[in-house]
């Protein structure tokens, strides 16, 4: 099992038209045929000291392998959605994890 954790920060985190967009073009993403489970999600509001909820969405997906998630990266659905969202974000950070 691969996963691939990524959280996004929006350039303009007040902007309900940015977080739709982004989450829209996720949305188109999780047609990629090597994903095999996907989640959007937003922070939980939760508050204790080792918690960032900073972020404006994040994107779980989980693959069969690091060759699937390889694919995933090259797959034209990926570089179609860097191409048309990246101008929403100002950072992004991936966290890429396999079984211990």
């Amino acid at each position: 099992m691969f996963i691939h954790h990524v959280f996004f920060w929006l350039k303009d985190p007040d902007s309900q038209a940015d977080l739709d967009s982004l989450k829209e073009g996720l949305q188109r993403l999780s047609r990629v045929g090597t994903i095999l489970s996907h989640h959007i999600g937003r922070p939980a509001g939760t508050h204790r000291d080792v918690i960032d909820g900073s972020y404006s969405l994040s994107w779980f997906t989980t693959f069969d392998s690091a060759e699937d998630e390889a694919a995933y990266q090259q797959d034209p659905i990926h570089l179609e959605f860097v191409a048309t969202c990246s101008h929403l974000w100002s950072r992004v950070v991936v966290y890429d994890t396999i079984d211990a």
